[in-house]
């Protein structure tokens, strides 16, 4: 008699499944997939509170993330085509890093969270909301940042903001 398999189902997505079928995430998890660390977002096992901006705000940004921040004046340096690769990767990595706390679920509540990227933590203030509203309805991040939209996954919490993380 031949063996009959069954799909697996996952009662939960994973933050991979999530931010795949999230159109205003598009931009953020194409930045991300160019990274192993995002190998982390369809591991079950992983947990990760995800900041992830919308499409809006990462075209909003006067620098795009690969970009990295604004060159010194013209320094005369010329740099290879490989070595503006490999700094076009390094910058992707430490946006994408910012938004990524490295545990879940983690508490709305005043404080900071560090990130993923050495040195950079994000803030959480409340501020004036509906009692019935959400509890990430009633915080901001980084004294400005609006959380639009939580889902919780198998593996975690992708918060939909409308603004990025500053590096600086």
């Amino acid at each position: 008699m031949p063996e009959t398999y069954a799909p697996q189902t996952h009662a939960e997505p994973t933050l991979a499944d999530l931010l795949t079928i999230e159109p205003p995430a598009s931009i953020f998890f194409s930045y991300a997939r160019e990274l192993e660390l995002s190998r982390a977002f369809a591991d079950r096992d992983s947990r990760m509170t995800l900041l992830v901006p919308t499409n809006k705000a990462v075209m909003a940004l006067a620098r795009k993330p690969h970009q990295g921040p604004v060159p010194p004046e013209d320094s005369g340096v010329i740099i290879s085509e490989e070595e503006l690769e490999a700094q076009s990767k390094q910058n992707v990595e430490r946006w994408i890093s910012a938004h990524i706390i490295p545990q879940s679920p983690i508490a709305l509540s005043p404080g900071t969270h560090a990130t993923l990227l050495d040195g950079k933590s994000v803030s959480v203030q409340e501020v004036a909301g509906q009692p019935a509203s959400p509890d990430w309805a009633r915080v901001v991040l980084d004294g400005g940042i609006h959380i639009l939209a939580a889902k919780k996954a198998a593996n975690g919490v992708v918060y939909m903001i409308d603004d990025t993380v500053k590096l600086d």
